[in-house]
């Protein structure tokens, strides 16, 4: 199940969202939409980055009954990221959400061996999206 707090006006899929969530069997988790100015104090108060991103994620210490973390999704990166991509917007929010899900499931690309990067791609064709956020940064770099 998903606890929706969207706190802008971007009309979100939910069946598709749920889709994923039930797919990897992840449980309970919190989804936060919102913009450029908020995700910014989070980005600098969580990680010490003081500049918007598109998706953060925060695990939740496990217990009974509570959910697994946070979502936190920037709607202004993904209408921004999907006009210049030529795809929608709820496409680009569920690669979004899908990097942010297997963040919270304990993926990290940034120190593993190309797991995090293998599961997105196979979650990807499942769910007919376009390149994920891990293979379009690899090819700014």
């Amino acid at each position: 199940m998903i606890d929706y707090d969207n706190t802008t006006d971007f009309p979100l899929d939910t069946e598709l969202l749920e889709r994923i969530v039930t797919h990897l069997d992840a449980g309970d988790i919190e989804l936060v939409v919102t913009d450029d100015d908020t995700i910014r104090t989070l980005n600098r108060e969580h990680r010490g980055i003081d500049k918007p991103t598109d998706v953060l994620s925060f695990p939740y210490e496990p217990m009974p009954m509570a959910p697994i973390g946070s979502v936190v999704v920037n709607a202004d990166r993904v209408s921004k990221v999907a006009r210049e991509l030529k795809h929608d917007d709820m496409q680009e929010f569920a690669l979004l959400f899908i990097h942010g899900m297997l963040h919270l499931l304990g993926y990290d690309h940034e120190t593993d061996d190309g797991e995090m990067r293998a599961e997105e791609a196979r979650l990807i064709a499942l769910f007919d999206l376009p390149a994920s956020l891990i293979v379009r940064t690899e090819k700014e770099g």
